[in-house]
């Protein structure tokens, strides 16, 4: 095989520093759409991003010659720069520092795309730290202290 090819749907989530319900519509929206820029300037072609006024989702595809660690470092250090050099808050803004990312097979992306598009009616029903703790039940990740 004289290439490589990979498909790797990635599911990321990250809050705001704290939890800190910053992004209203309006900014949320702007912000997304400097996001969706920023991951395709990465070669990550992006699916969907949404999410509430304290943290985002979203489902792209994994640039091979880039790892998630790197990916995530540098969207969320390049957008909360963005967001603060264009004075959306008074405070300053910034993004907690962790981050979850799980793969998605192929023949559930449809269902995830489903599930970030729709975050404004889950969040109705289940807090922020009620879905973390759900999704990493479902990845069966473990994890010892805060988070």
């Amino acid at each position: 095989m004289s290439h490589s090819l990979t498909r790797i749907w990635i599911h990321a989530v990250w809050s705001t520093k704290d939890r800190f319900p910053f992004m209203k519509n309006d900014e949320r929206i702007k912000i997304i759409n400097h996001l969706k820029t920023k991951f395709e300037e990465s070669e990550c072609r992006v699916r969907i991003i949404n999410g509430t006024e304290d943290h985002l989702h979203a489902l792209f595809l994994l640039n091979q010659n880039e790892s998630i660690k790197d990916i995530m470092k540098n969207i969320k250090g390049e957008s909360s720069h963005w967001i603060n050099e264009n004075d959306f808050y008074k405070a300053k803004f910034s993004w907690q520092i962790g981050y979850g990312a799980f793969s998605v097979s192929e023949s559930i992306v449809k269902n995830v795309e489903k599930y970030i598009k729709n975050q404004k009616e889950h969040h109705r029903k289940m807090s922020f730290q009620e879905e973390w703790e759900l999704l990493l039940k479902k990845h069966n990740i473990v994890v010892k202290g805060n988070h």
